[in-house]
């Protein structure tokens, strides 16, 4: 095996993985509440190399040094990092300020229904008064989201003709009169929160979910942390990156080409 040509495969393989995340940003760059995700690269575990030909050392392998086996894709995270605020006036649009998350009672093709989460505060009343997504899953409440309940008990509902009021801390007025509280909750750990998609979190076996101290705003919706020109800016690195290993290639295959055709010569 020629170790070169290896190696720069392996940086390719890297920065194809990097180009793909960085594209999912940029796509998402709009989306109400994503937050960007990274890419690692880890290397492979360094072997020994040893001199095994050397009469000075009779029978005795000399070690000379290590040698890298080059790269492999690490795991990629997420950065929660706050986005800005777009003010709507669209008393059913919500941001959090802080670290946290909305509950929502998700329900997927198969009619199965679970807990996700979410950064997207833009939900709407239905006909019959319930809080819900655009995709029609009922926002949690406070007791909901903590309990990690659903049913109808576990979801918000108001008088959709009379306007709604809701304070720092999520909890929802009608006539000067509490109606109920949106669950806003955060993990513990945020090693156990994934994507699942449709900009909505899943927790992993193992994490908990606590309370969360963000405040909460209404007619405001938070948006992408993605910062295009940032993204922009590596991707072009990423793209060099890439080629170089490609050259890499071509430079090594060119040498064996010359390598196999003065063999046939002599």
């Amino acid at each position: 095996m020629v170790k070169g040509l290896y190696t720069a495969y392996t940086g390719m393989i890297n920065q194809m993985n990097r180009l793909d995340v960085l594209t999912n940003n940029l796509a998402n760059s709009a989306t109400t509440g994503f937050k960007k995700e990274g890419a690692t690269t880890q290397s492979f575990d360094s072997m020994y190399t040893f001199r095994i030909k050397d009469v000075s050392s009779y029978r005795l392998a000399s070690r000379i040094g290590s040698m890298s086996l080059g790269a492999k894709i690490g795991e990629n995270y997420t950065d929660f990092d706050q986005g800005s605020f777009r003010e709507t006036g669209n008393m059913c649009d919500f941001a959090l300020g802080g670290k946290g998350f909305f509950a929502i009672a998700f329900t997927n093709k198969a009619g199965e229904t679970s807990i996700k989460y979410t950064r997207d505060g833009s939900f709407v009343l239905n006909t019959e008064g319930y809080l819900v997504t655009k995709d029609g899953d009922y926002v949690l409440n406070e007791a909901g989201a903590l309990n990690g309940a659903t049913g109808e008990a576990s979801y918000i509902r108001v008088d959709p003709a009379l306007p709604i009021l809701v304070d720092s801390d999520g909890r929802v007025y009608q006539n000067d009169e509490l109606v109920g509280a949106i669950g806003i909750v955060d993990a513990e750990d945020y090693n156990y929160i994934e994507h699942y998609g449709e900009n909505l979190y899943q927790l992993h076996d193992g994490g908990r979910i606590i309370a969360s101290d963000a405040e909460c705003y209404q007619g405001v919706l938070e948006m992408s942390n993605v910062n295009v020109v940032s993204e922009m800016v590596q991707m072009i690195n990423v793209t060099r990156a890439y080629e170089s290993n490609q050259k890499v290639i071509q430079t090594i295959d060119t040498t064996l080409e010359k390598a196999v055709n003065l063999g046939r010569l002599s």
